[in-house]
């Protein structure tokens, strides 16, 4: 008798313990990879940032030729591991579960021949959808499904001092993490790009990297890296100044590059100049209001609607206007034959037309830049 309750209390404990087991393994698939995880700590103190890179970096490739390249800040003089008499491109992010790749376009800029491998080992062969290259953003496509897509953040909510993270496949020694902070936001006029606004950050950016991801703590993409500031132009060496395109802008091309190929922008026809403050002195207006107009182009729908060299624009659809990259992002974010109201002043006096906007005129060429 006393055998037989042994028994029955033994396979019950079991029972039991088989299934407290099966719980927490259940437990364990079911949340792994929904939710993002916070930095490991100890005592407060952060010191680690795995998962976010186990989010992210799958979604990170190599862009690579097996065309002839010349382009010394394209190719190392090596070859990846594995891809022999190929040429190293730069990097790309997978954005979407059906193939679509992310990268700047001048890392494919004159490619015809372009592939990819994904950090699983796969090689795929790319077409190029779409560019555009006054944001510097380029889109490609690979045949297949279930791709490992990145997951987007917002880079409107980064602030400076904030903890990023490069991925991408620096001086092609294989897919590589950088951590740094972001150490400026809204960089503008550099002169890289005719749309600037970009998240300036000090981790190491270098040679290869272009096209790769800049994520949060979240492992999300906040930025796609596209060029850095070297006094050695030579080495292109890091040396802490990088910056990225934020995901912001990011997700106003994206839409129109996979649905167009490429982005149709409003059109003034002009060319704006800030109001330094010894502009303002002469012609007797408050710095910092208004965009001065420099040059006017005549078969262009600004000069139709009667606005000269010399004026000042004040606000377009009764929005103020504040400084020329504003004004610029503003006017291309409205659909091209869309009438807008226009103020400007002129000797002093106010006036107000209204203007159809054109199609922005493609980029004859690209501004000359260091880029990486």
């Amino acid at each position: 008798m006393f055998k037989r309750l042994w028994l029955i209390f033994a396979q019950a404990v079991t029972v039991c313990a088989a299934a407290a087991l099966v719980w927490v393994l259940l437990e364990h698939f079911t949340h792994e990879g929904h939710e993002p995880r916070q930095p490991l700590r100890t005592d407060g103190v952060v010191v680690s940032y795995s998962d976010a890179v186990h989010r992210a970096a799958p979604s990170v490739v190599n862009i690579y030729t097996t065309q002839p390249v010349d382009d010394e800040d394209r190719e190392l003089g090596q070859t990846p591991s594995g891809h022999s008499g190929t040429s190293p491109l730069g990097s790309g992010v997978i954005v979407s579960r059906t193939g679509f790749i992310l990268t700047n376009n001048h890392v494919i800029d004159g490619i015809s021949d372009i592939a990819v491998a994904l950090p699983d080992g796969r090689d795929c062969s790319a077409k190029l959808v779409g560019t555009d290259p006054e944001t510097d953003l380029a889109l490609l496509k690979i045949d297949g499904s279930d791709f490992p897509a990145i997951e987007f953040g917002s880079s409107d909510v980064l602030h400076v001092g904030d903890v990023v993270l490069a991925i991408g496949n620096p001086f092609n020694v294989g897919q590589t993490v950088t951590m740094g902070i972001v150490s400026a936001l809204g960089r503008h006029g550099l002169g890289l790009n005719s749309f600037e606004d970009f998240i300036q950050t000090d981790a190491a950016i270098n040679r290869g990297n272009s096209g790769g991801a800049l994520i949060n703590t979240a492992g999300q993409l906040v930025g796609i890296n596209t060029a850095i500031f070297s006094p050695d132009t030579n080495s292109g060496a890091s040396v802490g100044i990088g910056f990225a395109i934020p995901s912001a802008l990011v997700n106003e091309v994206l839409p129109a590059l996979m649905k167009n190929g490429k982005v149709r922008r409003g059109y003034l026809g002009l060319v704006p100049q800030a109001i330094t403050p010894e502009i303002a002195a002469s012609k007797h207006i408050e710095a910092g209001k208004g965009v001065l107009v420099s040059v006017v182009k005549k078969d262009a729908a600004a000069w139709a609607s009667g606005i000269r060299e010399g004026d000042i624009l004040t606000s377009i659809n009764g929005q103020p206007v504040s400084d020329v990259a504003a004004m610029m992002r503003q006017v291309a974010a409205i659909p091209p034959g869309t009438t807008v109201d226009v103020n400007f002043t002129r000797d002093g006096r106010r006036w107000k037309t209204k203007v159809t906007l054109q199609v922005r005129p493609p980029l004859q060429q690209a501004p000359s830049d260091d880029r990486q």
